[in-house]
């Protein structure tokens, strides 16, 4: 077990390292804008950004599906459900939804739904700057199935499956991607490694009436064929593939009294690498403060300090209702901020 949880480190440190030296000498190529399925990127879950997005090995609740899916092996109960509502920037809407089931030895399973939407706006041209009358929207969703086992007490693994699609106006575009993730407490106080790649899938490419054009070959009315059906020719785009490795640890723990803190270093595809940090303290396990700093060495990010806090409420035996609110300060994009409610039966 020990030269497995070392491959998986090490491989994790080989592709988390690879391009530094290109970042090094130029931070600005940053790829920014070249992939698809941005909605991917946004993550789901009030106490994760209050922890500042660290979250890859506290992933101890539900909204391990989208950081870790091998921390829903270890999940409190018989399983599940949350719902995540968030107002986002520019007026988007962000929703995630999901639910785990452990099924004993088997393991665990679990749905996810994500969806992100633009509202409604005007078709605007030069001819009509205000409006033509028509009107156009965008929005993204994305559909997962996954499944978590713990193969030892300390040790365990999670895997999601996803359909991806966006759409704007009368196109869209759709791919499958897979999450994969490990999780393993150490002997040392605890502390827990955790490791995930995400998003790694199919590209995406857009298609539909809007691509769609009568074409003439020799630009003249009069001579030769006039208004062949034609379309642009779409680029087909990678999706957002992610790569985290953290470390998280009860830093404090007394009979009320718990501390945990948690730290995430980042490497996705159309970036530069970056690192989350973030602190939760827990009264008796029912009141819960939260504290964090997102994308750390990221120089052009207008992401900075988060806050959070939750309860915790025990309805019955075997029954708890959970609530959870976060800030997360965006700079001069003002604010986001946080709500969700969840069930652990």
């Amino acid at each position: 077990m020990k030269k497995i949880i070392f491959k998986i480190l090490l491989i994790g440190l080989v592709i988390f390292n690879s391009n530094n030296l290109l970042a090094q000498l130029d931070r600005e190529i940053t790829k920014v804008g070249t992939t698809a399925g941005q909605f991917l990127k946004i993550g789901p879950g009030a106490r994760a950004l209050g922890m500042g997005g660290s979250y890859v090995a506290v992933s101890d609740d539900i909204y391990a599906v989208y950081y870790n899916p091998a921390g829903i092996a270890i999940n409190k109960g018989n399983g599940q459900v949350a719902f995540n509502h968030t107002e986002w920037l520019a007026d988007i809407t962000y929703d995630f939804a999901a639910v785990s089931l452990n099924v004993g030895e088997i393991g665990s399973l679990f749905l996810t739904v994500t969806s992100l939407g633009i509202p409604e706006d005007k078709v605007r041209t030069f001819e009509f700057p205000e409006g033509n009358g028509q009107y156009w929207d965008a929005g993204s969703v994305s559909f997962g199935i996954g499944y978590a086992k713990s193969l030892t007490d300390r040790f365990s693994i999670g895997f999601q499956a996803k359909y991806i699609q966006e759409s704007i106006w009368s196109s869209s575009a759709s791919g499958f991607a897979l999450d994969v993730g490990t999780y393993y407490i150490t002997p040392f106080n605890d502390l827990v490694i955790g490791a995930s790649i995400s998003n790694f899938g199919t590209k995406m490419k857009l298609d539909g009436r809007d691509i769609q054009i009568n074409y003439d070959p020799d630009n003249d009315l009069f001579t030769g064929p006039n208004n062949i059906p034609a379309q642009y020719e779409m680029d087909a785009y990678d999706l957002p593939l992610t790569f985290r490795i953290g470390l998280a640890m009860d830093v404090l723990r007394t009979r009320y009294i718990r501390v945990k803190a948690a730290v995430d270093a980042t490497h996705p595809n159309d970036n530069v690498e970056y690192i989350n940090a973030g602190v939760e303290l827990a009264y008796n396990e029912l009141l819960f403060f939260r504290g964090g700093y997102k994308s750390l060495l990221s120089v052009d990010s207008e992401q900075s300090f988060t806050l959070g806090v939750g309860l915790n409420y025990e309805v019955n035996t075997g029954l708890n209702i959970l609530f959870n609110y976060a800030y997360g300060d965006f700079g001069r994009l003002k604010n986001i901020q946080y709500f969700d409610i969840g069930l652990i039966f």
